[in-house]
């Protein structure tokens, strides 16, 4: 049985995906419909090694145990295990989960992050929601029961979740979405299509709606922390108090949350990641699919198409500006950066920049994933040789134009001193 048959669950996702708009209209065309069954993708019968999926053979083997508090139930120590801080906290107050009916304005779902996993967490709800990414079999879905166990173990949900987590807005294969919506004053959206989805190309005005917003943007007048109080006027947000937020003591009570908030920072990176994520699963699997079918040839203009759609995102070339400086209010701003790794100089493609664009060093910080890694040779070594005609500044197209002769130098000598993995031909050019 084909999975895509199976989806009659209600979804156990971080966003609720119909109706939402993708951006692009030509999401199908480019991004036709994977076969999940498929040998060369195999996504529900091969063997994981997600943090989630270890976590969990240490729990079976008694190798690792999760501490229950009193208060926060499992959370705390589960983010100690997957090593996501609490300052990653973010609160979305659209009824846009499984568990909507406990979300909305006044009780917004927390959601924290690293790398490559996520976790939802919903007062007085039954469960965590958690993604966890493979580096092969893309993102997988779990769930872990609050309630104090004995015996506390993880629940795979991915029939249920990629009900949502597998559409247009993911490019047709599993994977994570943020969205903006225009949010009613019972946190649900407020029409169809209300919700929107959101990465590092959407223009910061756009971004937010549904979700709680602290930080400082100048300026800057963007969807979050607002809702629509007037029904038949869905678009009209209540702005009067939403724009440069230090504190969400007038919208919610943070004594429920392990953080009192919801960083503008953190926002904009999860954007940025979730996209980044999308891409790598999708052009993978077309050129595992290809190899497999004995197909390469016939797929040397998309493997060629891919990676230069992988390297544009992977640079940042049409992320969209940041008008006035932005500045978080939690620790994220200092400890995404010192996750490094960094350069004999200091240097790390985590360092923010926050005045102009998102990162000081214009290349995502996700080259160092083992997602990134694991991609299929042949498309890793073309994205290595189209990043590095840009880098060393012989491809010169309208498309890099924002990427400035430092810009290419500066991510050229972090490269060469961060990450041992490089192709050797990349070490032998440059010296």
């Amino acid at each position: 049985m084909k999975i895509r048959s199976r989806f009659f669950l209600v979804a156990a996702g971080f966003v609720a995906v119909a109706a939402i708009r993708a951006v692009g209209s030509d999401a199908f065309a480019n991004y036709p419909w994977i076969d999940y069954d498929h040998p060369a993708v195999a996504y529900s019968k091969r063997a994981l090694s997600d943090p989630v999926s270890v976590l969990q053979q240490k729990l079976k083997a008694g190798e690792m145990t999760l501490r229950y508090d009193r208060r926060w139930g499992y959370l705390p120590d589960l983010l100690r295990h997957l090593d996501i801080n609490t300052d990653s906290q973010m609160l979305v107050f659209s009824k846009t989960s499984f568990q909507a009916a406990l979300i909305s304005p006044a009780r917004p779902r927390a959601v924290y992050f690293r790398d490559g996993v996520y976790v939802g967490s919903v007062q007085d709800g039954e469960i965590l929601e958690i993604i966890s990414l493979d580096p092969e079999q893309a993102v997988q879905f779990y769930t872990l029961d609050v309630h104090e166990s004995a015996h506390p173990m993880f629940v795979r949900r991915d029939m249920a979740c990629l009900q949502c987590h597998s559409s247009p807005a993911t490019l047709n294969v599993p994977g994570l979405l943020v969205t903006s919506s225009y949010t009613g004053t019972d946190g649900i959206p407020a029409f169809r299509g209300a919700q929107e989805i959101t990465d590092h190309r959407t223009p910061l005005s756009e971004r937010w709606g549904g979700w709680y917003v602290t930080g400082t943007s100048g300026r800057l007048e963007h969807r979050g922390n607002a809702v629509a109080p007037d029904q038949s006027r869905p678009t009209e947000l209540d702005t009067s108090d939403s724009h440069n937020l230090t504190s969400l003591k007038r919208k919610i009570d943070p004594v429920h949350y392990l953080e009192p908030t919801s960083d503008i920072v953190a926002l904009m990176t999860l954007e940025h990641q979730t996209r980044m994520t999308n891409l790598l699963t999708r052009f993978s699997w077309e050129t595992r699919i290809a190899i497999g079918e004995g197909k390469v040839d016939d797929f040397s203009k998309r493997l060629e198409a891919d990676a230069d759609e992988l390297v544009a995102y992977l640079l940042f070339a049409d992320e969209a500006k940041i008008e006035d400086p932005i500045a978080g209010v939690s620790t994220f701003t200092k400890t995404f950066p010192a996750r490094g790794p960094h350069d004999h100089l200091g240097r790390s493609l985590r360092d923010l920049d926050l005045r102009r664009r998102l990162f000081r060093y214009p290349l995502s910080y996700m080259i160092y994933s083992e997602d990134f890694d694991r991609m299929p040779d042949l498309l890793r070594d073309r994205v290595y040789r189209k990043l590095y005609e840009v880098l060393a500044g012989r491809d010169q197209s309208p498309a890099f134009v924002r990427i400035t002769a430092d810009d290419r130098r500066n991510i050229m000598e972090i490269l060469l001193d961060t990450k041992p993995n490089l192709p050797a031909w990349w070490r032998r050019t440059t010296e």
